[in-house]
């Protein structure tokens, strides 16, 4: 009885793993090999809607020296660059949304009403981009860039003419 009960048990067992075993396996990349497969991240897509383009100038950005606890408020023009004195960083203002919200993988802004702004930006060190994402001004921490000697802030906006 021990027998059969035994049988019943490790054959379909056996039958499984013969059976996983001659299976072709497929080629797998180094990723999903040590099961640290990587989700493809889709990129968002900035829209500035047509009743705020154009209508904002500059953004001002604090940045402030950690070295020294100096702070010192730069106004850089929408979609212009501008180069931080006595340092090697740039500072790019790509866009500027006054009521920045999130549909899906669309950044966009709801109004032209400061309710939420945000610069989006691109800060560069030697040439070499070390930071592309927003700076916001009503939550100064949320993403915010960390750089071991700089802290950059979104602190105004002007609007244009």
């Amino acid at each position: 009885m021990k027998f059969l009960l035994r049988s019943l048990i490790v054959a379909p067992l056996v039958i499984l793993a013969i059976a996983g075993c001659s299976r072709k396996e497929e080629k797998r990349g180094p990723e999903e090999a040590s099961g640290k497969a990587q989700v493809a991240k889709k990129e968002a897509t900035v829209v500035v809607p047509d009743a705020v383009r154009g209508k904002w100038k500059a953004v001002k950005i604090a940045v402030t020296d950690k070295t020294t606890s100096k702070e010192a408020v730069y106004t850089v023009p929408v979609g212009e660059a501008f180069s931080v004195p006595h340092s090697n960083m740039v500072i790019k203002v790509e866009n500027f949304l006054p009521h920045f919200i999130m549909e899906g993988t669309t950044l966009t802004s709801q109004s032209n009403e400061p309710k939420n702004p945000a610069a989006q930006v691109r800060i560069l060190e030697d040439g070499k981009e070390i930071f592309k994402g927003w700076l916001f001004s009503l939550y100064p921490t949320t993403h915010a860039f960390q750089h071991p000697r700089y802290g950059f802030t979104l602190v105004d906006f002007i609007p244009a003419g």
